[in-house]
């Protein structure tokens, strides 16, 4: 399936060095999200990873400067989107396994973007409806995993679907903004304004033993922050090539990669169909940004 999605972008004459930086930045997703979900105290993780957003962006900010006063409403309605999503991801993954919830989750996101456009009266071309349907149908099979979701897994899979409709939200609000101010210092202060929150949620939640849990933890979750940063910095570049169809649909092999993460590194149960229905979904996104 990889193989695949490398060959069709190339032989459309998508630039090899656009294809190889879009793949990087799915796996430094897939590997960031899977940090979040094997810290043990997933708060923690959140905070940590939050807290890097904040100290790289500050930073960053003290170098790019403002952004122009139209793109604040954009910025800040982002910024908010993002924190739901991060909230939503967080109970997620502490909810369900990652190999289930987080393809459902990214799965989603262009389904609903999809939808959208449908109900609205918009025309799709056969392929992109094509796509719907396949994402429909890797999604279903993610849902029924083992047979009919019990009590016990459906609060998982009802926070993953959440989450990919807060992915939908930031992804129309971050495609306006990018046409009124230049996408590092709107990805900054985004990403700035969004990151003392969960760091700020797990001081009130964990008071004082906030200090004695983050430390073994430190390196890793602050490191899983900066990874996040890189793996949507290296999309936007890769996204400045034109080529934003193919960079999309690149971009969701982190479906599977993350399926893969999930059954291999995290202990998780070794399921072939999970992984099947990954590749399904990441096809239909595919063929919904063709």
């Amino acid at each position: 399936m990889a193989t695949a999605l490398v060959l069709s972008p190339a032989s459309s004459g998508v630039p090899a060095g656009v294809v190889a930086i879009t793949l990087v930045a799915a796996v430094l997703h897939a590997v960031w999200n899977a940090i979040a979900h094997g810290v043990p105290d997933r708060l923690v993780g959140f905070a940590l990873i939050g807290a890097a957003y904040t100290v790289v962006c500050g930073a960053t900010a003290l170098v790019v400067g403002l952004p122009p006063s139209a793109a604040w409403p954009f910025i800040v309605g982002s910024a908010a989107i993002h924190v739901v999503y991060t909230l939503l991801l967080w109970a997620s993954y502490q909810l369900g396994e990652f190999s289930q919830v987080y393809p459902v989750a990214r799965g989603t996101a262009p389904w609903v973007v999809a939808v959208i456009e449908v109900l609205l009266g918009h025309h799709l071309p056969v392929l992109q409806l094509a796509g719907i349907v396949v994402i429909s149908l890797g999604l279903l099979t993610l849902a029924l995993d083992g047979g009919r979701p019990s009590r016990a897994t459906l609060p998982a899979l009802g926070a993953a679907v959440a989450t990919g409709i807060a992915i939908a939200g930031y992804t129309v609000v971050d495609a306006s903004a990018v046409a009124r101010t230049p996408v590092l210092v709107y990805a900054t202060w985004m990403f700035l304004l969004q990151g003392p929150v969960m760091p700020a949620v797990a001081l009130v939640r964990r008071g004082g033993r906030l200090r004695t849990t983050t430390w073994p933890v430190l390196a890793v979750g602050f490191g899983g922050g900066v990874v996040s940063l890189a793996a949507y910095g290296l999309v936007l570049v890769a996204q400045t090539s034109g080529a934003t169809a193919a960079v999309a649909a690149l971009r969701e092999t982190s479906i599977v990669i993350g399926a893969v993460i999930g059954a291999v590194f995290l202990g998780e149960r070794f399921g072939m169909g999970r992984v099947i229905a990954a590749v399904v979904v990441a096809a239909g996104i595919v063929l919904v940004d063709l």
